[in-house]
């Protein structure tokens, strides 16, 4: 009887030292969930197990990716924030506390941290990270547009923000090939050693990253270069008392002035000329001089000059005589108020006359 009750009280005794040896234990946290990486609009749980921690509490703190703010979510069993997306879970005989986030947002993502209070100046802690899939958005520091002189050094820079990192590309509007080479450049930046007006155009800076459908931006590069000038037709005949369009085509920018030049004069708009520009894009101008009801002293060379900022440019067109009118735009001339065409010649007139008489007697014969 004595011995059974030895054996009870070495029992009894092993178990408090046991116990004493648990509570005198540092707790622990034996496992938490790995980084996750989450959709928008998906849930997320994050696990955390502790041990020997009956006596302290165990929370779930939201960490900024700067670590600077902190934001408690739950203690022990409960939840500290109001918001639907957030739920506890808590399984007492493995001391584990789950945290669950439904709905995620981007404003999500960060560092959670399951911490063990001991006191005011300790604790022990493991954090998950949560990344948040978003699909890219162009910095404002990437290049909106650039107006650069002809043969200077440009980079064209585009920035992205998104979850992966976004890929860059860089393509030119139709697929034109770019000054680099090729339809397509990878990389932040674009660069051309010296601009040629050939290289102005619209630039496409696409942000990628398998989220979404990518961001794009349209770059607008402007190349300001001196005039570069052409005539279609730079020797045209026409006959004497018909009219005649001289043309030069433009090409330069800033758009340049321009002017039109016979012996030494600036033409002007009167009886004699009609000067027209016609703009069909920033760089190119259409200009026509009209001679108006020829005489003699108008034929001869006539001189289109344009000039801008850059520098100027001319070319030249020659006005000779021939002895048909040639159409058009001889043959878009109207008739004036006394029925007679003012810049038919003589043989032309009295050929129309001719004609005039043949159907009116044969009017009158049939009737």
């Amino acid at each position: 009887m004595k011995q059974h009750s030895y054996s009870t009280l070495l029992v009894l005794v092993v178990l408090a030292v046991l116990r004493s040896v648990d509570s005198q234990r540092t707790p622990t946290i034996s496992y938490i969930s790995q980084e996750q990486i989450k959709d928008i609009g998906s849930t997320v749980e994050f696990v955390c197990s502790v041990q020997y921690s009956q006596d302290y509490p165990v929370l779930w703190i939201k960490l900024t990716k700067n670590r600077e703010d902190q934001l408690p979510i739950s203690t022990n069993t409960a939840l500290i924030i109001r918001d639907s997306r957030f739920a506890l879970r808590s399984d007492s005989s493995s001391s584990t506390y789950t945290l669950q986030i439904k709905d995620i947002q981007e404003t999500d993502a960060g560092f959670y941290s399951c911490q063990i209070l001991i006191s005011t100046s300790s604790r022990i802690s493991a954090e998950v990270e949560l990344q948040v899939r978003r699909p890219p958005t162009i910095n404002d520091n990437s290049t909106r547009s650039l107006v650069v002189s002809e043969g200077q050094p440009i980079q064209l820079e585009c920035y992205a923000v998104g979850f992966p990192v976004p890929r860059i590309s860089w393509r030119r509007e139709n697929n034109a090939i770019l000054p680099t080479g090729g339809s397509i450049y990878r990389g932040n930046t674009l660069k051309i050693a010296a601009v040629r007006k050939e290289d102005r155009g619209t630039y496409y800076c696409v942000a990628e990253n398998g989220v979404g459908r990518g961001a794009r931006r349209n770059i607008n590069l402007e190349i300001e270069f001196a005039p570069v000038i052409t005539a279609p037709r730079p020797r045209l005949g026409q006959a004497l008392q018909y009219d005649m369009d001289l043309e030069c085509h433009v090409e330069a920018y800033p758009p340049p002035g321009i002017t039109w030049h016979k012996d030494n004069v600036q033409l002007s708009n009167n009886q004699h000329y009609s000067i027209s520009h016609f703009a069909t894009a920033d760089e190119y101008t259409d200009t026509t001089l009209r001679v108006i009801t020829i005489e003699k002293k108008q034929f001869g060379e006539y001189i289109c000059k344009a000039a801008n900022k850059l520098g100027s440019a001319e070319t030249r067109v020659e006005l000779f005589e021939t002895i048909i009118p040639v159409c058009p735009p001889a043959c878009g001339q109207g008739f004036y108020q006394a029925g007679i065409v003012s810049s038919m010649s003589s043989g032309l007139l009295v050929a129309t006359i001719v004609t005039l008489v043949f159907f009116a007697r044969n009017f009158n014969t049939k009737h």
